[in-house]
């Protein structure tokens, strides 16, 4: 993704890593309300949900009807998580237009979560770039447990770095470095992010951060510092992964939008993007993990990003 003249993107994850873990299913018309008021409120880029099987993933059963649902125009700032060439072409037919094509540094964590080895997942990511050119579609590698993995504990930088550089991956757009457990310390960030970007500096560069270990908002400064474009985040610090044990929920949308403040950013959209977290936790039965969502509740009424009582 390009970032914008105004620095770096937020894009929004709620519908696709932000729900794995919630054992409701939203339907295919709360998911196009939702997309609609990020768009509206100025987020710039949204991941809406993932081609994974909907009876191992059920949050995700509607994505094909979500894509179906939004317009071109929509669809230009929407992603969809894809982890085969037979999810692209799936993606594709149902008007996609950016795909993020995931696998795990790690392979206890690839077979776990995709049931292949990391080796075979990089075998099939030149048919499904090519499916992606096939249908105009912009296409990303994402890399999880790029720093920590539950099953083989810390993962070596260079393992990431070969990733990044293997021949394979030529026609992406960008890498997406995640911290799938949240367990990153902002030094560790720092010099994966650096490194990636001196590696391939062709590429755009992602940071999917967690905040399990509360370094959430810390790290993905740190990644913006180092060179990152793009940060992830979800409403409410909802998330996780369903195949990593320890994982809990991704960066709030609302700190990360708090901690930026990017210049489309005011009082009034961020309030109409934390009454959006809240409406969403409250139909999930989810805890908000978000402290600016709290901070916007308190009653320190002469600081303008209070949320005046009516």
């Amino acid at each position: 993704m390009n970032p914008s003249v105004n620095g770096p993107l937020l894009r929004d994850v709620t519908l696709r890593d932000g729900l794995q873990l919630t054992g409701g299913v939203l339907p295919v018309e709360r998911k196009v309300e939702i997309v609609r008021s990020l768009l509206a409120a100025g987020v710039p880029a949204i991941e809406i949900g993932s081609m994974a099987r909907p009876d191992l993933v059920p949050p995700m059963a509607n994505t094909v009807e979500l894509i179906e649902a939004l317009t071109p125009d929509e669809l230009e700032k929407c992603w969809i998580w894809v982890a085969t060439p037979r999810h692209v072409e799936k993606a594709a037919a149902a008007g996609a237009r950016n795909m993020q094509y995931c696998l795990s540094v790690s392979d206890a964590h690839n077979k776990a979560n995709i049931g292949r080895t990391t080796e075979a997942s990089m075998e099939a990511l030149p048919q499904a770039i090519q499916n992606a050119r096939d249908a105009g579609a912009t296409i990303q590698l994402c890399l999880a447990t790029s720093f920590t993995c539950p099953f083989e504990g810390q993962i070596d930088p260079d393992r990431v770095l070969k990733l990044v550089e293997d021949p394979r991956g030529k026609g992406v757009s960008d890498v997406v470095i995640c911290d799938t457990l949240g367990q990153a310390a902002p030094g560790e960030v720092s010099s994966l992010i650096s490194r990636v970007r001196q590696s391939a500096p062709e590429l755009g560069v992602v940071y999917h951060g967690h905040d399990t270990w509360g370094m959430g908002v810390a790290n993905a400064l740190a990644a913006i510092d180092a060179g990152a474009d793009t940060i992830d985040g979800a409403l409410g610090g909802l998330g996780g992964c369903p195949f990593a044990p320890g994982a809990s929920g991704n960066t709030s949308t609302e700190d990360l939008l708090f901690a930026m403040r990017p210049d489309w950013l005011n009082p009034e959209n961020f309030a109409d993007l934390v009454r959006l977290g809240e409406g969403v936790i409250t139909e999930l039965g989810e805890a908000n993990r978000s402290k600016s969502a709290q901070g916007t509740r308190s009653k320190a009424s002469a600081f303008e990003w209070v949320i005046q009582s009516a």
